[in-house]
């Protein structure tokens, strides 16, 4: 109820701060400065951060939620709140991943490999903490590269992959050299030489591994808080003499602990118990028979244990003991004390103490039941060496097929480059290829209005050409008119009248039969006459030479386009009074249709006809094609051609169609009959 309280007070209290500033990353990081403080209680600090989230996803900011879930994953740390922490981090690593943050990658994997680590899952600590290694060289973070590297060193170790542990640690040793000489620095070094040690005493070289406890030795000198450190290693080296049988020197160092016990008892109280154990076990194997002496040594340790509940030392004391009391054949007290080690070693999946249980109750107890703790030792044993040979293949196939991931997005990121210059090019390309295409569409348009334009000039000039034919044959016409009426009609018309003047004043019958033969020659003038008249009113020339234009082009495009035809014109239009813009407009009209009928109508046969109505030169064109919606918009532009035509020349045009029933165009043009 309290934090409840407290967090709406403290959203009260920000909002009221960032009243001039209101944004929800301003609140978030408000909230986060909030949970840091130490008045709060773990608790409080919880579900402040807990705010700061929602508030973040309501921004729907991939990195401000980030952001707030990180510093939410750390109060889960320490309120050692392990399942919501590792849920908060595998979130904060998917999204991290999504975001490319290589930063959040690396933290959130070092805290899922820490975590898989602390809970013995040790393939994901190893997985993880792989991650974070690539992902803290990427950033040159040599800090907690090196921290990474002696993470997996220590994961190597345990599963006794010593080779692959002592290449990591040198690396990380590499690393912390190039750093300042800082306390964190000298305690990871001194952490790295004292794991080196150990695994030089597991390979049984021990004069390396004494070299490596003097170097550890050497660094926790040099720290100002390096007491500890100092007291660990010499207790260690100490185990190194205790193993190669130096047994002087190994009491030497357990012994110098000793006195030191106010120093290190506040940090590690049993510390002193595992000391004295070594020791006792030390004398024991240099001969030391004073039983009194080692008993209390002994006992002194194991009830250290027992009451600050340590199992891990009471395990050790414990197969110490049993070895006291099966070196002085007190076989009972040796079952008592080997028993309980194999007991709290099995509890505790401590193995390496559960053999060395084993091995002992296998010694203290005779016959059968002794040969069943050798066969259950063997068989751990073996099942041991299965699981470490597996963990170290599995280890070894996790860091494969890491570095092989890497590859394998180094040559995806060279493939999506190649990709990447492969659609450019085909890009170009196809911008250039529909340029060439466009240009080429544009240059064969321009050369059909070339063509159009000649063809135009053509057909003009064929109507100057015929209209000069009609103009020289009206004038020839004229000429011979002329000579007719000259030469025949005046010439008989002028003798008559002379005739008649003559015989005026003459009677009788001679002067009748004369006025009789006068009046049959003006017969014949009236005949010539008549005959000139006739001749007259037959246009021979002017009214057939447009139709012939007309014919001859319908006739070639039928036979190209495989149309049955027909053309019918009617005799009462005078093309002489047509202008020549006119005619060349109808001729292109036409044209334009058998076209657009050739192009779109897919049909068989097509009929025009051309007819005077009231004044209006009527053009029909008619096909058995297929049609069209004549109420849906056309964006051919055949169709804007001729209405372009006709309105030039002050016509109308009309289309008459349906879909799947023909087509008809009706064209009607001004047209005046001055000889009507």
């Amino acid at each position: 109820m309290r934090a409840l309280f407290l967090i709406l007070f403290l959203c009260t209290k920000i909002y009221g701060q960032n009243s001039g500033r209101n944004t929800i990353a301003i609140q978030v990081d408000s909230l986060i400065e909030e949970s840091k403080k130490s008045n709060y209680s773990q608790e409080e600090r919880i579900a402040i951060s807990l705010q700061s989230v929602e508030i973040a996803k309501t921004s729907k900011i991939d990195s401000l939620v980030l952001k707030a879930n990180r510093n939410l994953s750390l109060k889960y740390f320490y309120a050692e709140d392990y399942d919501k922490y590792i849920s908060v981090n595998q979130f904060n690593y998917k999204l991290a991943k999504k975001l490319k943050d290589t930063s959040a990658l690396a933290v959130s994997a070092g805290n899922l490999a820490s975590y898989y680590k602390f809970v013995k899952v040790y393939d994901s600590s190893f997985f993880y903490f792989s991650k974070s290694l690539k992902y803290y060289s990427t950033l040159k973070n040599y800090k907690e590269e090196a921290y990474s590297l002696m993470s997996i060193a220590d994961l190597q170790y345990n599963e006794k992959d010593y080779t692959s542990s002592e290449t990591n640690a040198i690396r990380a040793i590499k690393l912390l050299n190039d750093l300042p000489e800082n306390e964190d620095n000298l305690d990871d070094l001194w952490i790295l030489h004292n794991r080196i040690a150990g695994i030089f005493s597991e390979l049984n070289q021990f004069d390396k591994s004494i070299q490596y406890h003097d170097k550890a030795i050497d660094i926790a000198n040099k720290m100002n808080d390096g007491f500890l450190n100092r007291v660990f290693s010499i207790h260690n080296k100490a185990f190194v003499y205790k193993k190669i049988g130096d047994y002087d020197k190994a009491i030497e160092l357990y012994s110098s602990l000793l006195p030191l016990r106010s120093k290190y008892h506040e940090e590690d109280p049993t510390f002193y118990a595992l000391i004295m154990s070594n020791l006792g076990h030390t004398q024991l194997l240099n001969g030391n028979r004073n039983y009194s002496e080692l008993s209390k040594t002994f006992h002194e340790a194991h009830d250290l244990a027992v009451q600050y509940d340590d199992d891990l030392i009471r395990i050790a004391v414990d197969i110490d003991l049993s070895k006291f009391y099966l070196e002085f054949e007190e076989n009972d007290s040796a079952y008592i004390y080997a028993e309980e080690a194999y007991n709290i070693s099995k509890k505790l999946y401590a193995n390496n103490y559960t053999l060395e249980a084993l091995m002992l109750l296998s010694k203290i107890k005779k016959g059968e039941e002794g040969k069943r703790y050798l066969y259950e030792y063997i068989k751990l044993s073996d099942s041991l060496i299965n699981i470490e040979r597996n963990v170290r293949n599995k280890f070894a196939r996790i860091e494969y097929e890491t570095d092989q991931l890497v590859a394998e997005n180094e040559k995806i990121s060279k493939e999506n480059l190649y990709l990447l210059i492969l659609s450019i090019g085909l890009l170009v390309t196809a911008i250039l290829t529909y340029l060439f295409v466009s240009q080429r569409a544009k240059n064969r348009k321009l050369k059909l209005i070339q063509v159009q334009q000649k063809a135009n000039e053509d057909i003009y000039n064929l109507m100057l050409v015929q209209q000069d034919k009609v103009d020289e044959a009206r004038a020839k016409e004229k000429i011979r008119i002329s000579k007719e009426l000259h030469d025949g009609v005046l010439g008989g018309l002028f003798g008559v009248r002379l005739s008649l003047d003559s015989i005026n004043f003459k009677e009788g019958k001679e002067a009748m039969m004369t006025r009789a033969k006068y009046i049959s020659q003006l017969q014949t003038v009236e005949q010539d006459i008549r005959k000139i008249s006739h001749e007259l009113n037959t246009d021979f020339v002017a009214g057939s030479g447009f139709m012939d234009i007309l014919t001859e082009l319908i006739e070639n495009q039928a036979e190209a386009y495989n149309l049955e035809h027909q053309f019918s014109y009617t005799d009462d239009i005078s093309w002489d009074l047509v202008s020549n813009k006119t005619k060349i407009n109808i001729y292109r009209i036409i044209q334009e249709s058998m076209q657009n009928i050739y192009k779109h109508a897919n049909a068989k046969t097509i009929k025009i006809s051309i007819s005077l109505e009231k004044h209006l030169i009527c053009i029909d064109i008619i096909d058995d094609g297929k049609g069209f919606d004549t109420s849906k918009s056309r964006k051919g532009i055949g169709l804007k051609n001729m209405r372009s035509r006709v309105e030039d020349i002050e016509g109308e045009i009309s289309f008459s169609s349906q879909p799947y029933n023909g087509t008809q165009v009706n064209v009607q043009i001004p047209y005046i009959n001055q000889s009507a």
